[in-house]
């Protein structure tokens, strides 16, 4: 540890020498570094907010004239991950020219499309609503954060006063206003007033500071954080204790996950009355000391004061009113008592939005509380994606942190609830909205998939994250699940070991799912293993075995997801990959050919007795996939060419052959006929897509 970081409690010191040096003069690629490290604290800022900035000197393309270019975050941005793509250039003279044509207040949505007429780089990213209050600053590097320790001393009561006794006459102090064009003005007076400042604390929001090179100012958004977050922390210490102490006790952590797997699909029904929502559940030391507190009923209503949180939060949390010792086993019980409080929400939601609403506000959005708080238990939070969803609850907790430290201060102020709505309901922010990527088909569910950790299961599993879905991957082998979970981005998988043939493990891996995602939608039974051996040969363990793996997994898996399906009150689908050999009489293969067959009448019953609960229920019936299924690895492929009379090396083009296309069947193709009955045939239920090149004898009649 080198002296700067001891320097730092409160935050990271994250900048690497060698790092910078390698970048060079290049004042770009610093700026991008040191947005890149400030984002990857999140006490400084979080997953798309904040913006930073800097200027250089560029030659105009035009005129051969050096003129100074501004670079800045683009809208809807994330510093921490944020890439030359994802920024703005703009003429910095021209963005100040536009003074002469801002007309107030009422100007500010025109303002923004006047931007554009400022733009120097022409693959920049449409720049962002803050972009003036970087450009009309003089400074080469600019940082806009919203660390928690900055937002409690701009939530404060008595905020500038606060600032004053921080920082003395260093830092400047401007009150709440709406991002826009003035702001920038307000920042670029603020300056005026105060030169020599290091930096200016925006009340209810966040922080301005700056520096001549890319280093000083990263240098200097540290020092700031740090003295506000030094102060606040002897504040607490000074209290002895924050949100007047402790109300609920906390359950032992694994109750508290018991409890939240549980409730997490009834929850994921009521939030998706509207819209289907994905879940995250947080227990931190931090959330538990907060919704176990006096305070709590009391803050929680007030809402969050900075716009990125209650933009991501929705202005305030629903507070269950359920016992931390609830006993969670009756849904129907449980359910009821939890309606009511969700009509509530949604009732003051429509008034909060009627009240507020201006003559061109958008149209009302989800009324559903997006967090939920369950105190001795944890927090809940659901929205469109799991990133989404996971960011949210990040946020409210950097509101948590906000509130604390507000309250060690002097006191927590919220926005009032008019300027709230106005952020949430801007014109400008609806046009974001959408801009916002049409949804891929499988958006908004969860599969679970068994047998995952290779072959036809992970290719399914790809299939299905592809097209938008999380996905559980099971598999009996923890070393394949982790290899397979690996392969896809952060927010898209989970894993759990599953053995098909127990009951309890079977459960503990939906409870996995249900505690990631919030439920299951899709469940895709694709474990199995082949056995290929005559009626002689045939044991009782052969039998058993198949009988366990494909037919009772299969009737468990049904079971207990027709429970959780009933729970969210969404509907779902269930597949079972089966084989062609359920239909096909052959050699060799009685055991299997019995249990696939069993798989495939089993869906038949389901899918008449899980309708009423719009659980769509279907086979898919793959033949000859050799290329990269896991179960033509060994015996089995032995045990077929024996049958067929060839060898085991001859297999792939004797199974294409014999098929009426003369196509190899890979296990992509087994994955795309799951896709088709999820995906496209959502009114198809108890029926069988043969995935095998057509096989006249195993033609469905």
């Amino acid at each position: 540890m080198n002296t700067l970081e001891k320097q730092f409690k409160y935050v990271d010191y994250l900048w690497d020498d060698k790092k910078a040096e390698s970048l060079g003069d290049d004042q770009v690629a610093l700026f991008l570094y040191r947005s890149n490290i400030l984002g990857a604290d999140l006490r400084i800022t979080n997953y798309g907010g904040g913006n930073t900035s800097c200027k250089t000197i560029e030659k105009d393309p035009l005129t051969n004239a050096e003129v100074e270019v501004m670079w800045v975050k683009g809208s809807g941005g994330d510093i921490g991950t944020l890439t030359r793509s994802g920024i703005a250039g703009l003429y910095t003279e021209r963005l100040r020219d536009l003074k002469n044509v801002y007309g107030g207040l009422a100007d500010e949505d025109r303002m923004v499309g006047l931007f554009n007429h400022c733009i120097y780089d022409l693959d920049s990213k449409a720049p962002s609503i803050d972009t003036p209050l970087h450009g009309l600053l003089p400074f080469k590097h600019i940082d806009h954060l919203h660390p928690d320790a900055l937002i409690a001393v701009a939530a404060a009561k008595d905020s500038e006063k606060v600032t004053k006794e921080i920082w003395g006459d260093t830092m400047g102090w401007v009150p709440w206003q709406r991002p826009g064009f003035d702001l920038g003005l307000q920042l670029e007076k603020c300056l005026a007033d105060n030169p020599g400042i290091r930096g200016i604390v925006l009340g209810s929001h966040g922080l301005f500071t700056w520096g001549d090179t890319s280093y000083e100012c990263y240098m200097n958004s540290l020092e700031v954080i740090e003295m506000a977050s030094e102060y606040i922390n002897k504040k607490i210490e000074e209290k002895g204790s924050v949100f007047g102490g402790q109300k609920v006790e906390s359950l032992p952590q694994e109750e508290r996950l018991e409890k939240a797997a549980q409730l997490m699909p009834l929850l994921r029904g009521l939030c998706s009355s509207e819209n289907r929502m994905i879940g995250h559940f947080a227990d931190s030391d931090v959330v538990m000391e907060y919704i176990n507190s006096n305070d709590l009923e009391r803050l929680a209503p007030m809402g969050t004061s900075c716009p990125d949180h209650f933009l991501r939060t929705k202005i305030q949390p629903l507070v269950l009113t359920l016992d931390p010792k609830e006993d969670l086993s009756d849904a129907e019980a449980v359910l009821a008592k939890l309606e009511p409080a969700f009509e509530q929400y949604r009732q003051e939601y429509a008034d909060y939005y009627n009240t507020c609403k201006r003559d061109n506000s958008p149209a009302m959005r989800d009324p559903n509380p997006v967090i939920i708080i369950y105190p001795g238990v944890g927090m809940f939070s659901f929205s469109k994606d799991k990133q989404t969803t996971r960011v949210a609850s990040e946020f409210y907790i950097n509101a948590i942190n906000v509130m604390r430290g507000a309250e060690a201060i002097t006191e927590y102020t919220s926005l009032p609830r008019q300027e709230a709505f106005d952020i949430e309901y801007w014109l400008l922010e609806e046009a974001k909205l959408q801009r916002m990527p049409k949804e891929k088909p499988l958006s908004r569910k969860v599969a679970f998939v068994t047998g995952a950790g290779g072959g036809i299961g992970k290719a399914i599993a790809d299939k299905l994250a592809e097209e938008g879905a999380n996905v559980v991957l099971t598999d009996i082998n923890e070393e394949s699940l982790k290899v397979a979970h690996a392969t896809y981005k952060r927010d898209v998988s989970t894993y759990a070991v599953c053995d098909v043939t127990d009951t309890e493990s079977i459960a503990s891996a939906y409870k996995k799912a249900c505690l990631e995602f919030g439920g299951v939608d899709i469940v895709v039974h694709s474990a199995g293993l082949a056995i290929s051996k005559s009626l002689e040969d045939t044991t009782d363990k052969d039998w058993n075995i198949l009988q366990s793996i494909l037919v009772k997994g299969q009737f468990d898996l049904a079971k207990q997801f027709a429970a959780i399906a009933r729970q969210q009150n969404l509907g779902g689908d269930y597949i079972a990959i089966a084989s062609k050999n359920g239909l096909v009489a052959g050699p060799n293969n009685v055991a299997y050919g019995t249990a696939k067959a069993a798989q495939q009448h089993m869906v038949r019953l389901l899918a008449a007795e899980l309708a009423k609960d719009k659980v769509r229920v279907n086979t898919v019936n793959p033949d000859g996939v050799i290329v990269g299924s896991k179960i033509w690895e060994g015996a089995w492929a032995e045990g077929r060419a024996k049958a067929n009379g060839i060898t085991v090396e001859e297999l792939p083009a004797f199974y294409a052959k014999r098929n009426l296309l003369n196509e190899i069947i890979t296990p992509a193709d087994i994955a795309n006929g799951v896709f088709t009955f999820v995906g496209i045939l959502d009114k198809s239920t108890g029926n069988i897509i043969n995935v095998d090149g057509g096989m006249a004898n195993a033609f469905v009649r």
